[in-house]
């Protein structure tokens, strides 16, 4: 059956961990300059409707180290539901490529790209969600912790707008277990119906969710701190008042982080407005590992193009593949 990777909850705990583990199998071989070129020959079609570092470089990189090949897509240069319709636009280019990675402002965008696919589609962000990179911050946040911490025990608080980010690390810290708290004005909490979307995989799980308008005592358990933008695109006409209700109680600054364990780690999936959501002194500091995430993102990336592409892959015999060779070459005389 064709699986997509469009939403964190579409996927049980036990799958969103093997993903982690062959991230960590994959991180470890490309350390050792042995990474496993298992996307011989394949393609990757790259959907970008707005620019990136992160994740363009990191599912480019990835798809070449696993002996892939990456192409990069964007408005202008495809006719991504202009001039075509997107059935179509899905339909021909899934003919061509074995995965499509999409990052596009809406994320109905995503929706009618793997519904009309027959390749995979992964997520590269939308306006609603960003599964990818929080995959990647679990697996960030499981190397940083004891290597006999239960993922039950850990407490991630999130501090800021009820970004894409923030609503995606809600959904798989719901899925796996993991006791999320988001400090933010109550007009700028997780929506009722996105907590609502949780219910479920908490009750499953065991997380705990928490959401409050203190961001001292919201961080004053936490192993993890995370922080993201205060304002998105579309959102430039709001920056006044979304400053005005962040600053300063909500920015992650040194006084902050002071209410915190001095074993908390500082997380920010970037690019980060420095000296706004979070200052240059946490984001540079001892406490800080959002360098580590951004790597984690390639290694995250090479796993689940592992884990939905190979799978699919024809693996001929040698003599299947010298029978056409003959042949071509036979015909070329």
């Amino acid at each position: 059956m064709l699986r997509h990777f469009v939403q964190i909850l579409d996927f049980s705990s036990e799958e969103l961990q093997k993903i982690m583990q062959l991230t960590a199998l994959l991180k470890r071989a490309d350390k050792e300059g042995a990474c496993p070129r298992l996307l011989q020959g394949a393609s990757l079609g790259m959907i970008f409707e707005e620019p990136s570092t992160r994740t363009r470089v990191s599912f480019e990189v990835a798809m070449t180290k696993l002996g892939g090949h990456a192409l990069y897509l964007r408005p202008g240069e495809i006719h991504l539901g202009v001039r075509e319709s997107m059935k179509d636009t899905a339909r021909v280019v899934s003919r061509m490529v074995d995965v499509i990675e999409a990052r596009t402002l809406k994320h109905q965008t995503v929706l009618d790209l793997a519904k009309y696919s027959t390749v995979p589609v992964i997520n590269g962000l939308t306006d609603f969600n960003h599964p990818t990179q929080v995959l990647c911050d679990v697996f960030t946040m499981i190397e940083h912790s004891p290597a006999d911490r239960k993922l039950q025990d850990i407490h991630l608080t999130f501090v800021g707008d009820a970004t894409n980010v923030c609503v995606s690390l809600m959904f798989i810290c719901a899925r796996l277990g993991i006791s999320f708290t988001q400090a933010a004005p109550e007009k700028y909490q997780v929506s009722a119906e996105h907590r609502a979307m949780v219910a479920d995989a908490c009750a499953e799980s065991g997380a705990k969710l928490t959401f409050t308008d203190d961001p001292a005592a919201a961080v004053s358990n936490a192993d993890f701190i995370y922080t993201d933008l205060w304002w998105w695109v579309g959102q430039e006409d709001e920056i006044p008042e979304r400053r005005a209700a962040f600053m300063p109680k909500y920015q992650v600054n040194a006084e902050l982080l002071s209410k915190a364990p001095s074993t908390a780690r500082f997380m920010h999936c970037l690019p980060a407005s420095r000296g706004v959501e979070a200052t240059d002194e946490v984001l540079d500091g001892p406490q800080s590992i959002i360098y580590d995430q951004s790597e984690n993102r390639l290694h995250t990336e090479k796993a689940l193009l592992v884990w939905f592409v190979y799978p699919r892959l024809k693996r001929p015999s040698d003599a299947l593949m010298e029978h056409h060779r003959g042949l071509v070459e036979a015909f070329l005389g």
